[in-house]
């Protein structure tokens, strides 16, 4: 089961635009996709759960979760750009 912090976060925009949210691994993220992800779930939801249930059962690499979970964000418009 693979908790290792992630090489750099992925931070997702809150409503307050002030604050946001840091998701540092993929324990984290697979959190943040049942519990708060916004409505209108896609495919890359569901491939994003499945990459960071991969990577903590060790059939998935750290990398390959959080490229989904980041593709995931960025599609539904929580993506926090820099």
């Amino acid at each position: 089961m693979s908790t290792t912090i992630w090489d750099s976060n992925v931070e997702l925009k809150k409503e307050c635009v002030d604050h946001f949210d840091v998701i540092r691994n993929p324990r984290e993220a697979l959190a943040y996709l049942l519990s708060q992800w916004p409505e209108g779930k896609r495919a890359s939801h569901a491939n994003a759960r499945r990459a960071c249930l991969g990577a903590l059962a060790g059939t998935n690499t750290n990398a390959e979760a959080r490229a989904a979970f980041e593709f995931a964000a960025r599609e539904a418009g929580i993506l926090r750009q820099n």
